[in-house]
């Protein structure tokens, strides 16, 4: 979700940033090799203002050329990672760098443009390739062909504060599971009073329609067809996600009176203590106390309710479709050196995350599996400086949901949805099934167009 955060990217103290063309970047009729050495152009570096992070990025892209003194990287940096206004532009230009930055849901358009470099022949020598989770393989996979290499994934989940649930009769360690169980906790922690509300939720901004998206996905719904040509809201899984934020918000006076939400009203209320629950991924827990006034102790993560499926977002690298051979081999040294290494690396050196202050020990993002996740969960746990536990039940009930990238045209989809979500929490006598039926019209013509 671009406007509120949830597509960021994670790194080891605090958001990466990056992307900017510089006059010295490689042309598409350049080998990237001279005297012996090859050289490759990288995106993603955190800028000069975010001083800690520029400073480990430099160290790392440094101690890499140490040991491959063949490979010369240069990095480029702007802010953010990767502009929506800019991207195409550059892709269109040929101005891309050789290996280059793409959120999940990027990653079809580029190959539909005829932008990537096909992976597959060189997969043998990225050693940690085998160790990332499939699923978040398989969005980097084209007719069996992999254009792209993950670098984190992470999911929602249901972020909840473990005080109020004592303070309202509710066991902390074992947080609602399905949505009847979320409204009933709501229903408990409202009654608290003096302003307490129970669950709050987004509807503003395409952040409705955004987390309308999550709630679907949860009870086993899609918003979209398989085929991509018709919208699928008008079933009885979205109308099951608007009867529940009705009964919450009407019935049972769990949400409060104030809405059309946005992240940012929903991060103060629970930093300051006085909402029970809301949607989110766990990089919000760092937010809600550096900025948000919250504490670790008090803030859990569970996961998605309703047990169906979670939205999934992450980041990666492509490789532009000039590059060379030695280019393409240098591109997936350095990602392995930089981000693929279990407990090592940008991403992986949690003691030196935890020596400059930066929170360890939050269950994601969290990208390999086996033995290679077995490595970096004890390099994690070793450094941790958070309360672990408060996430342990996540962590065990994350992993069986079925996991969801956003649909796609997601941003004029969330416009859409947004309408249907507001009706639903600011009218009373909102009609459901006529709102279904008009957003699921509106979507199919947004389809259509495209």
């Amino acid at each position: 979700m671009t406007t509120t955060g949830f597509r960021r990217t994670v790194v080891a103290i605090g958001v990466c940033a990056s992307l900017a063309v510089s006059a010295t970047a490689c042309g598409p009729g350049d080998s990237g090799s001279a005297n012996g050495t090859t050289r490759i152009t990288v995106n993603c570096e955190p800028p000069r203002s975010a001083r800690l992070d520029r400073r480990f990025f430099e160290e790392d892209v440094a101690a890499f050329e140490e040991h491959h003194p063949d490979i010369d990287v240069v990095a480029h940096d702007a802010f953010p990672c990767q502009d929506p206004k800019t991207f195409d532009a550059k892709l269109a230009g040929g101005r891309m760098e050789d290996v280059f930055y793409t959120y999940f849901t990027d990653a079809r358009h580029v190959v539909d443009v005829h932008q990537a470099a096909d992976l597959t022949p060189y997969l043998k020598e990225l050693k940690s390739y085998g160790s990332i989770q499939k699923q978040l393989r398989d969005i980097y996979t084209v007719d069996g062909k992999v254009y792209g290499i993950p670098r984190t994934g992470y999911s929602m989940g249901l972020i909840y504060n473990r005080a109020l649930f004592r303070e309202a009769g509710l066991d902390p360690d074992r947080p609602p599971a399905t949505w009847d169980e979320v409204r009933a906790a709501a229903k408990r922690i409202a009654a608290l009073g003096d302003g307490t509300v129970g669950y709050a939720d987004y509807s503003a901004q395409n952040q409705g329609g955004w987390h309308f998206t999550a709630e679907l996905y949860s009870q086993g719904g899609d918003v979209v067809g398989t085929d991509g040509k018709k919208a699928t809201v008008d079933t009885p899984e979205g109308r099951a996600v608007l009867e529940n934020l009705h009964a919450m918000r009407w019935t049972d006076d769990s949400m409060g009176s104030k809405q059309l939400l946005v992240i940012n009203d929903v991060q103060q209320m629970m930093g300051s203590g006085k909402l029970g629950m809301y949607l989110a991924a766990p990089d919000n827990i760092p937010i809600l106390v550096k900025e948000k006034g919250g504490s670790y102790q008090d803030l859990a993560l569970a996961p998605m309710p309703g047990g169906e499926g979670t939205l999934i977002g992450g980041d990666g690298y492509m490789f532009d479709k000039h590059d060379t051979p030695a280019q393409i081999r240098a591109g997936l040294k350095w990602l392995d050196h930089m981000f693929l290494t279990p407990g090592k690396g940008f991403l992986g050196d949690y003691a030196r995350a935890r020596k400059h202050g930066a929170p360890v020990g939050l269950p994601e993002p969290r990208l390999f599996t086996g033995a290679a996740d077995a490595v970096d969960q004890r390099a994690k746990k070793a450094a941790a400086n958070v309360p672990v536990h408060n996430y342990q039940a996540f962590l065990d009930g994350s992993h069986k949901l079925r996991m969801k990238i956003e649909p796609p045209h997601a941003q004029q989809i969330y416009s859409v949805l947004d309408g249907t979500v507001s009706a639903v929490l600011t009218k009373k006598d909102a009609d459901i099934d006529r709102l279904l039926q008009e957003a699921s019209g509106k979507i199919d013509s947004i389809l259509a167009r495209s």
